[in-house]
């Protein structure tokens, strides 16, 4: 049966930087969670960052330029994430290979997770087309990623890959 990778804070681990989760409350979720193919992850936690921690951005690019080496992940005070971010980024995808998932449902707006828009870096709350790190590496492996807002289209495009809900 098909699993779906989905960001951790969505099932309610305080895993965000801020020590919070965000926590999504759905039916279908809890099918698949009794199913066991649900498979929570945090990429900052992957990749090394402690919970809490500061803030961080992607400065001068999106999830894409960072693969590219092209810009870099920063935090509120200008250390530079961008090797923690890359790393959880890089098990992601690795987790996603050794278990055929080919859906994920990531956290909008994260610099790792945001699926179709980030912040600019800037620190300002001010939104940008783009995608986070952990995001573009998994679409540039043909796996599906949607945010949180998504998540029926998700759900339903993982029932048509095979994997029945109920």
């Amino acid at each position: 049966m098909n699993k779906l990778l989905i960001s951790a804070c969505l099932l309610g681990d305080p895993v965000r930087y801020d020590g919070k989760s965000k926590a999504l409350h759905h039916g279908g979720l809890a099918a698949l969670l009794e199913q066991d193919r649900i498979i929570g992850y945090c990429p900052e936690v992957a990749g090394g960052l402690p919970i809490p921690r500061n803030a961080a951005e992607i400065q001068m690019g999106d999830g894409a330029a960072v693969i590219a080496g092209q810009a870099k992940v920063v935090t509120r005070d200008g250390s530079d994430v961008t090797g923690y971010f890359l790393s959880g980024a890089k098990q992601a995808l690795a987790l996603c290979r050794q278990h055929d998932i080919r859906i994920a449902v990531l956290t909008e707006s994260s610099p790792s997770c945001g699926s179709s828009r980030i912040y600019n870096g800037s620190f300002s709350r001010h939104a940008i087309p783009g995608s986070g790190v952990t995001a573009a590496l998994l679409k540039q492996h043909g796996i599906r990623v949607f945010s949180q807002h998504q998540l029926d289209e998700a759900l339903s495009q993982l029932q048509s890959q095979g994997g029945e809900q109920s």
